[in-house]
């Protein structure tokens, strides 16, 4: 399974930004952002196009119009923090959502919601979440991906850890990872570290 390490300069910066435990909330969510879209567009840098004439105000010049549909999931809570700068890259995208509670003790996902959009099976489906820890939640958000008939499924995560990395190479050896860092481990609480803390706190200034 490939793990896309994304490297470009604008990533690894906002990247920092999020990392800095005094990033306030505003400016957390700015770099959430920034790095979102970043990290959508090279995830989708193969994504089909057609080519066509389009007229300008002067003329007819030459273009390329995507031709593909795509499919985008966020694993609630915090994936909805990257949604909407992937709908500013791909505003015709269809959207769907699979929630995830992750037991503290066990570190196992149980399901409490997904709606996924119909007639997947040809679409270019990126699932969302900032956060590849364990991998349980990434596997299991998967599992429901691939019985709705998605087939070509690509994980754009913020930061990952080996551990969850492995997981998801056993579980669904097809699946592309797009992030800017892999992590050294996971600590007893099953944390990322150095990790960023927990996004969604982060991100919504909750505790």
């Amino acid at each position: 399974m490939p793990v896309v390490v994304v490297e470009h300069p604008l990533v690894q910066d906002a990247l920092v930004s999020l990392r800095d435990k005094r990033t306030p909330p505003a400016r957390f969510r700015r770099a959430a952002r920034r790095i979102s879209m970043l990290l959508a567009a090279e995830a989708l840098r193969d994504l089909p196009s057609e080519p066509l004439t389009v007229d300008t105000p002067l003329g007819p010049a030459p273009g390329r119009r995507v031709q593909r549909d795509v499919v985008v999931v966020p694993v609630l809570r915090a994936g909805l923090g990257m949604l909407d700068a992937v709908l500013e890259l791909v505003p015709t995208a269809r959207i769907g959502h699979i929630g995830l509670q992750r037991d503290e003790a066990t570190a196992i996902a149980s399901k409490y919601f997904s709606k996924l959009p119909p007639r997947m099976n040809g679409s270019y489906v990126l699932m969302i979440d900032p956060m590849l820890a364990t991998g349980g939640s990434a596997a299991a958000a998967l599992d429901l991906l691939r019985q709705a008939g998605a087939g070509d499924i690509r994980l754009v995560c913020i930061v990952a850890a080996p551990e969850g990395i492995g997981v998801v190479e056993r579980q669904h050896p097809g699946v592309t990872i797009y992030t800017p860092a892999v992590d050294r481990e996971l600590n007893a609480h099953k944390f990322i570290v150095p990790g960023l803390g927990d996004f969604g706190d982060r991100l919504y200034d909750t505790v």
